[in-house]
């Protein structure tokens, strides 16, 4: 059980009456960085002719460059969009698929992006394949995974970095190495890293894939609505925009950038985020949030019988829930509403291939008494 980082939980403004064990789905933007993003807005509606004409670009990006440097990526190559999802149909739609031309992921992927795919399929014609990953495959199995659902017809590999519903950490550059080698240039690769800033330590320039996207309001204690898109050079002038604007000629980055009235306030304050994780010591905060979720994990499993998976040194862990408990998205609500409702608890439920699964997160501000709280409630919903 790792012991709390001094002072850090002064520094969110989240209820305390809650057990806040979701971190992974919306974050928690600390009070320095409300205030940060609060002055951005004042001063956007002080004057906001002004704030949108003058000198807007050039600071969004010094943004840019600052979080790119954090994820080791590009700046050049790399654009702020809104979240992951938004990224990864960016991608989709830049990409001229033909009739009978593959797009592959995996059954590990996020929903939404497995829908984004099927949009893409109908109107394109193209094919979504889906290579099976068992819940404890190790990373040979899992890339072994991935080469076997390519075919000649593969156009596009969409890869997690770390899985969303099931809480894994995929070998990405493991599986880019490989497609390279079996198919070269032919096949793209796209890294969906919507939880990789702040958790995962391997830069985007080293992973040679064609696209990455990731979220900084996850794990970065960013505002909600950051995050980056990194392009390979061989891209970046195929990128298309999925809302044209005036800036729509000039070019990827700021065709992506730059759409009418945005709200820029939540990139404009992002480096703040990256100061307090900075400031907290990004090592130390990965190896608490780690420890913590892997206790909460022993706790609340012990609590309901169930087996705990291996360690993932991640800061969200899975519990197996029992056969036919949220089995299906419909329950996996009514689940989560319940222990919000009555247990007061905020939690992630996941229906995979039939089996229902509880992810726990944990940040700096969790205690081990917040898993306790569910650990002691939880039982009862389960009868």
């Amino acid at each position: 059980m790792p012991d709390p980082i001094p002072g850090a939980r002064l520094l969110f403004s989240n209820d305390a009456t809650v057990a806040q064990l979701n971190h992974g789905s919306f974050g928690m933007v600390p009070i320095t960085v409300q205030r940060a993003q609060q002055r951005f807005r004042d001063e956007m509606e002080a004057n906001p002719h002004r704030f949108f004409s003058v000198g807007l670009e050039e600071r969004v990006a010094h943004v840019r460059r600052h979080l790119a440097a954090f994820v080791g990526a590009d700046p050049e190559g790399t654009a702020l969009v809104d979240n992951a999802t938004t990224g990864t149909s960016i991608v989709l739609s830049s990409i001229p698929f033909g009739t009978g031309e593959e797009i592959i992921t995996t059954d590990h992927g996020y929903g939404a992006v497995d829908l984004a795919v099927d949009e893409t399929c109908r109107r394109t014609g193209a094919v979504h394949r889906v290579a099976q990953v068992p819940m404890d495959a190790e990373d040979t199995t899992v890339t072994a995974a991935v080469l076997g659902a390519i075919t000649p017809r593969t156009r596009l590999v969409i890869v997690d970095r770390v899985t969303a519903a099931t809480a894994r950490l995929f070998p990405a550059r493991r599986i880019v190495e490989a497609v390279r080698a079996a198919a070269g240039d032919r096949i793209a690769v796209h890294v969906d890293a919507a939880h990789g800033p702040g958790i995962v330590d391997d830069p985007v320039s080293e992973l040679g894939a064609d696209f990455w996207v990731g979220n900084l309001h996850k794990w970065a204690y960013a505002p909600r609505g950051t995050a980056l898109l990194s392009v390979a050079p061989a891209w970046r002038a195929r990128i298309r925009p999925l809302v044209l604007s005036w800036s729509t000629e000039a070019g990827f980055p700021a065709n992506l950038e730059w759409v009418g009235a945005h709200d820029y306030t939540p990139w404009l304050a992002a480096p703040t985020g990256l100061f307090v994780l900075r400031s907290l010591g990004v090592d130390a905060v990965r190896r608490h949030n780690a420890a913590l979720a892997e206790h909460g994990q022993h706790v609340v499993a012990a609590a309901i019988g169930a087996e705990v998976p291996a360690p993932t040194g991640l800061p969200m862990t899975l519990v197996p829930l029992p056969p036919g408990v949220a089995a299906d998205l419909t329950s996996a609500v009514t689940l989560r509403r319940r222990i919000s409702d009555e247990l007061g608890a905020e939690v992630a439920l996941a229906a995979w291939h039939g089996r229902g699964y509880l992810r726990l997160s944990a940040q700096v501000y969790n205690r081990v008494e917040d898993f306790q709280r569910l650990a002691e409630g939880l039982p009862k919903l389960l009868r």
